[in-house]
Formats: C-alpha cells, sequence, structure tokens
C-alpha cells in the first residue's frame, strides 16, 4: 500500500529537478516533454560553444600602442577586434563629450563616463563571431583608471562617483562580462606624450604629461601591483617603449600567448 504514494511522490521530485543536478535533466510536467528536452540541450551546446570562446583585452596608456597591436592580429580568421568606440565618444548628436572633458573635467567628467559606460558594455556583450574577440581596453579600466582618476584628482565629486561605481558594481554583478587574458601595453608617460603630439588628435592638443602620469601611475597599481581594483583575468605584460619594428616582433613573439589563452590550450 505504501509504493503508491511513493511513486507520486518520486515522480513530482523528478518534475522539479532543473539541470543544475548534473546527469538529470530536467522533467516537464506534461505535454512538452520532448520540446523542452531539446531546448535544455541546446541551451547547453551554446554554453559548451561559448567556452570554446575566449575574450582578450588590450589595455594600456593613451598612445600606448593599442591600436598598433589591434591591427597586427586583425588579419588572422580567427580574430575579431573591437576598437574602443571613439568615435561615438567625439560625436553625440553634433556634441563632443571627449573633447568637452578634456577641456573641462569638472563639468563633463561625469557625462563622458556615462557613455563610456555604456558603449564598453555593448563592447562586451554583443554576439561574440569568431574564436577569439580582441577587445581595446575594457569596462574595468573605464572604471578603474579614468572614472578613479577623475575622482581622485578633484575633478569628480563625490556623489558622481558613488553612482558611476554602484552602476559598475550592479552591471558586473548581474551581467557575464568574463575576460580570459589582459594584454598590458606598459610604457612611460614620457613616451606616450611624444607620441601623442606627433599623431595630434585635436581634442588630445590639450592632454598634459601630468594627466598621463596619473594614469599610468592607476594602471601600475591595477595590473602590476594588484592592490587597486580587481583583476578580472590574468594579465600579460608587453613592454611597450619601443620602436614599431619592435613592437611587432614583440607581438609575433607572443602570439600564441594572446591567442591561445591557458584555458584553451587544455580545454576539448
Amino acid at each position: 500500500m505504501l509504493l503508491r504514494p511513493l511513486r507520486g511522490w518520486a515522480a513530482r521530485a523528478l518534475r522539479s529537478v532543473g539541470p543544475g543536478i548534473p546527469g538529470i535533466p530536467e522533467m516537464p510536467a506534461s505535454g512538452s516533454r520532448g520540446a523542452q528536452r531539446r531546448a535544455w540541450l541546446l541551451d547547453k551546446d551554446r554554453e559548451r560553444e561559448k567556452e570554446k570562446k575566449s575574450v582578450i583585452c588590450v589595455e594600456g596608456n593613451i598612445a600606448s600602442g593599442k591600436t598598433t597591436c589591434l591591427e597586427f592580429f586583425s588579419n588572422n580568421p580567427d580574430v575579431e577586434v573591437l576598437t574602443e568606440p571613439v568615435l561615438k565618444w567625439r560625436n553625440v548628436r553634433g556634441h563632443n563629450p571627449l573633447g568637452l572633458m578634456y577641456r573641462d573635467a569638472c563639468r563633463w567628467g561625469l557625462t563622458l563616463q556615462t557613455y563610456v559606460q555604456l558603449t564598453m558594455l555593448d563592447q562586451h556583450t554583443r554576439p561574440q563571431t569568431s574564436p577569439v574577440r580582441l577587445m581595446e581596453r575594457s569596462i574595468h579600466s573605464a572604471r578603474y583608471i579614468f572614472v578613479e582618476n577623475l575622482y581622485r584628482s578633484g575633478k569628480m565629486p563625490e556623489v558622481d562617483y558613488v553612482i558611476l561605481s554602484e552602476w559598475f558594481d550592479w552591471i558586473v554583478q548581474n551581467i557575464d562580462l568574463s575576460i580570459h587574458l589582459i594584454v598590458y601595453l606598459q610604457t612611460t608617460p614620457e613616451t606616450c606624450y611624444q607620441r601623442l603630439k606627433r599623431r595630434c588628435r585635436e581634442e588630445e592638443k590639450v592632454i598634459p604629461l601630468e594627466y598621463l602620469g596619473a594614469i599610468h601611475h592607476l594602471y601600475e597599481e591595477w595590473l602590476i601591483k594588484g592592490n587597486l581594483f580587481p583583476v578580472p583575468a590574468p594579465v600579460l605584460v608587453i613592454e611597450a617603449d619601443h620602436h614599431m619594428e619592435k613592437m611587432l616582433e614583440l607581438f609575433e613573439e607572443n602570439r600564441d600567448q594572446i591567442l591561445t589563452p591557458e584555458y584553451r590550450k587544455h580545454g576539448p
């Protein structure tokens, strides 16, 4: 007599089991068992496919050579390159928030960094079409380097800093922003300043050496000393004070390490 209620309890328990328990697929209550099973298997296939892909962020000061690095790897058919959306930051319905920020950071810092956070989030979350995604900077450096510098230098009020920080914290806690490697192009502020002057971009003409020094200091604190903010991935440091030919040699020497992060070398 006890077998019938026990069977009923077991059936109900199996229906309530989700795919979170290894080896036991979710059992639908009625009717749509096949469709739900196929949907679950499809989700698993998507997860496995995602695991085969990697995201590498190229980080560094202004004029550290990030564009050169991205261009070097852009001809690889397995690599998709996402450059920093600077063109968007220069033109928001005819306005140039980037140029405005460089000229008056106290007034325009929050405006620019809010838009930077939005556009970098878009970069991180758009569908990945190749095994390797190479990104110029990340939403992490937007917060940990550039927002932090505005606040530390007294050009961003605490209330603006707190609001941007809370937005960032919510994003990283609720959205998958997985990064598998950070390539840090380590340069001296003086080298960046000379390169910046040579390329002569309009809004960058007002950037002083002191600003590049502050950005360099924050990058070193974050990625080298590791005592500023969490580092979301292993860091590959490439000394980037060299001339173009030497930099291309260094990129070639580090090709496998950059395009095949450690977890992919031992993957299925």
